[in-house]
């Protein structure tokens, strides 16, 4: 891709420029049934993303409300790479916002894992989104997506206390293992390999 993507329409572009019949046969094992699949390598994917980290607000709501399945995964990276620059508290709690205010548009487990740390774990970390807090034993919004019908919010609200594993103290590493307590014994197995995954780095935090 050589000039950088200004639109939702130019990143669709760039994405079916690089469809390969062979991934998509390997993208429709992680989708939903007849979720429409572009067929674009990962690595390939997250390029153009990271390309389009500068596309305007609207752009990036245009890309969470098409049907395919790449377009949408593309958002969610485009969400973690701003999450990665240096940014005021108010713009972190703005991307964890936008998060959750579009968590409709997650239909896979990897586009929780790419974004759900940075995006919404590091400014619940920091303060900068309400909800909780490690001193009072709050688990806020992490609760709420624990408890909702849907395995993929259970799945954001284990998968986003990784950034306290990676960034916090033992509270608050602690304090996802409450979450992990939680879903321990989820029927969903998309949740309880988040769990297991959480646990297995905690421990080599707190034991």
């Amino acid at each position: 891709m050589d000039a950088e993507p200004t639109t939702a329409a130019d990143v669709i572009g760039a994405l079916r420029a690089e469809a390969d019949p062979a991934q998509t046969a390997k993208i429709r094992q992680r989708v939903r049934e007849g979720e429409p699949v572009i067929g674009v390598r990962m690595g390939t994917l997250f390029d153009i993303a990271k390309q389009a980290t500068d596309l305007p607000r609207a752009e990036i709501l245009a890309l969470l409300d098409e049907g395919a399945y790449e377009p949408r995964l593309a958002a969610f990276c485009i969400l973690d790479f701003l999450a990665r620059r240096r940014l005021a508290d108010e713009q972190r709690a703005e991307l964890a916002q936008l998060y959750l205010d579009r968590h409709d548009a997650i239909t896979t487990w990897d586009m929780v894992d790419r974004a759900a740390p940075r995006v919404l774990g590091w400014p619940l970390l920091i303060g900068a989104y309400g909800g909780w807090d490690t001193s009072r034993g709050e688990l806020g919004i992490l609760a709420e997506l624990a408890g909702s019908a849907d395995p993929l919010r259970r799945r954001s609200a284990i998968t986003a206390p990784l950034w306290f594993i990676k960034k916090g103290d033992d509270a608050d590493v602690a304090q996802g293992l409450r979450i992990a307590e939680m879903l321990g014994g989820d029927a969903d197995p998309y949740v309880r390999s988040a769990v297991k995954t959480y646990r297995k780095h905690a421990v080599r935090r707190v034991g």
